[in-house]
């Protein structure tokens, strides 16, 4: 940016990567001329939760946007860099005036760069208008009616894109940068979803038309999973899809699949919430006696971490999402729950790994799900998934651990979710050893459950555990689910919860 220009409307796009129902920048045309930027931030991407795949799904979306805002007069603006020194060059050489961007609940990363770019708006006397996104409601002091908020955010009309940009000629657009040039890992993802709003809009189409009203049945198995859910979460994470739209496009339509699937909208906000109201829970345990619980074991985490615990469908699930960039919430849900309690591994390492995986990564519902599946919430029921049973349930002919675990290809279906329970010669017939073409299993899953159970309820009868438990539940609870606190409620073990009956969903 070198030329001198009157002074712009800046419109900072962050993970909004769409021009329709974009209130910042239908508001911004109609002040003055737009500039529309979007900063790649090398800082963000060297971030422990970041990967290549979610870059190059961004990187797609990125394209795409610079396209659609082109054919309104002015192509999207892409600098790389921290982004305190390209704002400042941008009000140094063009003038800004005002600062324009949708609400962000991110990461630790991006929440500790937006207090900054606060404190330079207002050293600069540049107002930054910050709309909200979706239905998380800033600086919260109470739920109650959180739930209404978000359906009367959910119903306001979409806002439509500016009828014309004023082209900005004299500022380079600048290169959208591969993965090479931010220097990221190798990731490769070879069945990752496409990004940019065409995509989403495809998919959005596809769901509501061919695939909602076996929705419903179709979430918990990964066999039919990748077919059955919405997949419109990477869609709404980079905001190609705006949640408004989705929620819009579903509503009236009949079905359980429907109503099932408008519950998980709902959810989604709910959990991200969470982290907007309490930053921190992204790096320690909500509650305090849950803290420092777990030690690191770096053998069994990079067992599971690669697919090689020996435990088939937990393997196969973790190789499955390697090559996707998405699993379904169940899964996920059970690989993390396998890795704290099973494994007893800390959830911020397990949940690390797990956030790179994802191409649809959306911190507030991730850090706030580690949490639920390791127990350290404090407000939920211990829920230890059986993984042999998760297995039988959701995958019973085998289909999906013979796809994903070919070492297994030819194991008896009697053997193939518990393989270290056939006898040698067996295992030479058909070609897989254990502890030679396939791990032996790293802990015994019976025996590891039943201590990882002792230990939390061990602590969670601890004086003074219910009436800290009491507080989260205050400050976080959903009301719409008519939770009472811990205090009011009879305390006692629970079996492991196989079935998933009280367990929440968020497949998109």
């Amino acid at each position: 940016m070198t030329e001198a220009q009157a002074p712009l409307q800046l419109v900072w796009f962050k993970r909004d990567l769409r021009t329709l129902d974009h209130r910042p920048l239908l508001e911004a045309a109609a002040h003055g001329p737009v500039l529309p930027l979007y900063i790649v931030e090398p800082g963000f991407w060297q971030q422990p939760d970041a990967s290549a795949r979610q870059w190059a799904f961004c990187r797609e979306a990125l394209e795409e946007l610079r396209h659609a805002l082109a054919e309104l007069g002015q192509p999207l603006i892409v600098r790389c860099g921290d982004v305190i020194p390209v704002l400042e060059r941008a009000r140094s050489t063009l003038g800004i005036a005002a600062l324009w961007s949708h609400e962000e609940t991110g990461n630790g990363f991006t929440y500790q760069r937006d207090r900054q770019v606060l404190a330079w708006t207002r050293n600069h006397g540049i107002p930054w208008i910050q709309i909200p996104q979706f239905g998380v409601t800033r600086a919260l002091k109470r739920r109650e009616g959180w739930a209404q908020r978000w359906e009367e955010r959910m119903a306001e009309s979409l806002s439509p894109a500016p009828q014309h940009l004023p082209a900005l000629p004299e500022i380079q657009l600048g290169a959208i940068p591969t993965t090479k040039d931010l220097q990221l890992a190798e990731d490769p993802c070879p069945l990752r979803q496409p990004g940019g709003r065409q995509r989403g809009l495809m998919e959005l189409d596809d769901f509501l038309r061919q695939r909602v009203q076996r929705y419903a049945r179709s979430m918990s198995s990964p066999v039919v999973a990748f077919k059955g859910c919405s997949r419109l979460s990477p869609y709404l994470t980079w905001g190609c899809l705006s949640m408004r739209e989705v929620v819009q496009a579903s509503r009236g339509l009949p079905g359980r699949g429907v109503r099932s699937f408008n519950s998980r909208l709902h959810w989604h906000c709910h959990f991200i919430q969470k982290l907007e109201s309490e930053p921190g829970i992204e790096f320690q345990d909500f509650h305090p006696y849950m803290r420092g619980l777990r030690p690191m074991d770096q053998a069994r985490y990079d067992a599971w971490a690669t697919g090689r615990t020996g435990v088939p469908f937990v393997d196969a699930c973790m190789r499955a999402l390697k090559a996707h960039g998405w699993i379904n919430f169940r899964m996920r849900a059970m690989l993390m729950s396998f890795a704290s309690y099973h494994l007893w591994l800390p959830w911020r390492d397990s949940g690390l790994h797990l956030a790179r995986q994802f191409v649809d990564y959306e911190p507030g519902i991730h850090w706030s799900q580690c949490q639920m599946q390791s127990g350290s919430t404090a407000i939920n029921t211990i829920r230890i998934y059986n993984p042999i049973k998760q297995g039988q349930d959701h995958d019973p002919k085998g289909l999906f651990i013979r796809q994903w675990c070919p070492e297994l290809a030819q194991v008896p279906d009697v053997y193939l979710h518990e393989p270290w329970k056939m006898d040698h010669a067996s295992a030479e017939r058909v070609g897989c050893v254990i502890g030679v073409h396939y791990p032996a299993p790293i802990v015994d899953p019976t025996l590891a459950a039943r201590e990882a159970k002792d230990r939390i309820w061990e602590i969670r009868r601890a004086a003074g555990f219910d009436r800290l438990a009491d507080g989260i539940q205050d400050r976080h609870g959903s009301r719409r689910a008519g939770l009472t606190p811990v205090t009011s409620r009879r305390r006692r073990r629970r079996d492991d919860i196989t079935s998933g009956q009280q367990q929440l969903s968020l497949d998109l």
